[in-house]
């Protein structure tokens, strides 16, 4: 079962920001505890029940977060806009800083990573940068290097933002949706952005890894898992038909059962 919503406080970026969070099977007080990361517009409760799931099928832990600017965490400061190292920002400052705010020690246990989108390509950072703070990491839809593709699908979504009602849904899970689209689309459309590329970095990921994408994704080709698996050669693919850039909603099933039989061929553990 999952725990009320709580928060917590990290100092990053020079002020303070609250962290929504919550716990899911936390009496699996042995279990692999399994940490997710939300997409460049995603939440906590954006997720909606695919972690219980998830966890539920891999006996496993689970704690899932909204990154500052996100969700019910705090919003972007007025004017404040991601840097070309926002990913690496929280990958290697606000996750670090949130696991030891909620009492997480991650080279004493080691958690895994389940990162969708930027939050995926967050995974990978975090995994290369502290190898012996991780027990493995499965990347769903990341991007490794930016794609016309992808930049294609982002420009549509700020027309979609100005000119539909996708403001007002994503306002059902951000307070400031503002902060969430801006934050994310005014950096991924910023022209330095094109040359943003984490190729070289991951080759220092030793940690178990499973990188999966739909074959439809509208936001990046297969070169982003493929792109990772000649450069982590211990890295499992998963190619998911019928499938677009979120595999957690459309083939839950499939991710979970691949997802769930990773973990146990790594840990050893049987759900």
């Amino acid at each position: 079962m999952s725990e009320a919503l709580a928060f917590v406080e990290v100092d990053w970026a020079g002020r303070t920001v609250c962290i929504e969070h919550r716990w899911i099977a936390p009496e699996r007080t042995t279990a692999p505890l399994i940490v997710f990361l939300h997409e460049g517009l995603g939440s906590l409760a954006m997720w909606k029940d695919f972690p219980q799931r998830l966890c539920d099928a891999a006996l496993c832990r689970g704690l899932v977060y909204s990154r500052p600017g996100y969700g019910r965490s705090t919003p972007r400061a007025a004017q404040e806009a991601w840097g070309l190292d926002f990913m690496h920002q929280q990958a290697h400052v606000v996750l670090p800083a949130f696991l030891h705010a909620v009492g997480i020690d991650p080279v004493a246990q080691a958690p895994w990573l389940l990162g969708h989108s930027d939050g995926a390509s967050i995974a990978l950072l975090y995994a290369a940068q502290f190898p012996q703070a991780i027990a493995g990491a499965i990347v769903v839809a990341p991007h490794i290097l930016v794609e016309d593709l992808s930049l294609t699908s982002i420009a549509a979504a700020r027309t979609a933002y100005l000119e539909t009602d996708l403001r007002q849904r994503l306002a059902k899970y951000h307070d400031d949706p503002d902060s969430a689209f801006w934050g994310w689309n005014n950096i991924w459309l910023h022209p330095p952005f094109r040359e943003w590329s984490i190729e070289a970095e991951i080759e220092a990921i030793r940690c178990p890894l499973l990188a999966a994408q739909g074959l439809d994704d509208e936001y990046g080709t297969l070169e982003q898992i493929h792109g990772i698996a000649r450069r982590v050669p211990q890295t499992q693919l998963l190619e998911l038909s019928d499938c677009g850039h979120s595999p957690h909603r459309d083939q839950a099933e499939r991710l979970i059962a691949a997802a769930s039989a990773f973990i146990t061929q790594q840990t050893g553990d049987k759900p």
